[in-house]
């Protein structure tokens, strides 16, 4: 059964004849740290900038293919349960990001017989790619991104200029094209992670299923966790790479969505008590 759920969950790019498994990602808080907009009954909560980040960062990731984007109602406040908060997630990956600048002008050009006015818009938008698993940040970056349009009148002929809100998509697009290419190879350069959950009749259920690209006769190697060791220079755990048990073989995939979605699994190795399942990952690599 382990061997059936691991390989649904892990079974790498080349070892499937270029499948690539789906990484689940939640995108967490978004927030405006700007003050254009925030008038005396400013909504946090509402901000249509912040709404725009959101939702363009996620088209951007599900169009690559490459995810399973995760809506979390609750994932604000887990993400500030920090460690404990981190593995309830269902995700193994949290993208945190926030618009630092945002700056709007319009300059206009008056001649003889035509005047031109152009309006150009600029925003920063910063982003942290969090490692579920661990809690660390993997991936920070920033970048900016531009918009502008022109209108020119001849002679009282030609487009007028009014206010253009689209720029303010565009710019923010702008500056998350920079930052969404290195958020995805960040994702699938790491190795893809499933868990041991219980064994039935034999079986190993593992997490994961067919929306991540996992099917039956997938294989997917077993590792036992290494020692977590304390790095006295930052405080931090780190944990030791694992050691490779054996391989797991998907023999079925059930469940409807991404958040319920199992493998039945049957595996080959050394032998794993249920009491030590924690103590075990399968991974594509």
């Amino acid at each position: 059964m382990l061997t059936a759920v691991a390989a649904l969950l892990a079974v790498p790019a080349d070892a499937q004849g270029g499948k690539t498994i789906k990484r689940k990602v939640a995108i967490g808080r978004f927030s405006n740290e700007t003050q254009y907009g925030k008038g005396l009954f400013y909504d946090k909560e509402n901000d249509p900038m912040r709404k725009q980040a959101l939702d363009i960062l996620s088209s951007k990731l599900a169009s690559s293919g490459k995810f399973i984007l995760l809506e979390r109602d609750d994932l604000d406040v887990l993400v500030a349960e920090a460690g404990e908060g981190m593995s309830k997630i269902g995700a193994d990956y949290i993208i945190l990001g926030s618009i630092t600048e945002f700056g709007r002008k319009a300059e206009g050009e008056q001649k003889v017989f035509s005047s031109t006015k152009t309006q150009t818009v600029e925003a920063g938008v910063s982003i942290r790619l969090v490692e579920a698993s661990t809690g660390l940040i993997i991936y920070s970056d920033e970048a900016k991104g531009y918009a502008e349009t022109t209108t020119k009148q001849t002679l009282g002929l030609g487009g007028s200029a009014g206010y253009d809100a689209t720029l303010s998509d565009k710019a923010i697009s702008a500056a998350l094209s920079q930052l969404v290419e290195n958020i995805i190879n960040k994702c699938m350069d790491k190795p893809w992670k499933a868990y041991i959950l219980s064994e039935d009749e034999g079986m190993y259920v593992v997490s994961g299923g067919a929306s991540q690209g996992i099917s039956a006769g997938d294989k997917f190697i077993v590792y036992k966790r290494g020692k977590t060791v304390t790095n006295p220079q930052t405080g931090l755990k780190i944990e030791l790479p694992g050691k490779k048990v054996g391989e797991v073989t998907v023999a079925q995939t059930i469940g409807d969505t991404p958040e319920t979605e199992l493998s039945f699994c049957s595996y080959e190795g050394e032998a794993i008590a249920p009491a030590d399942f924690a103590n075990y990952y399968i991974s594509d690599k």
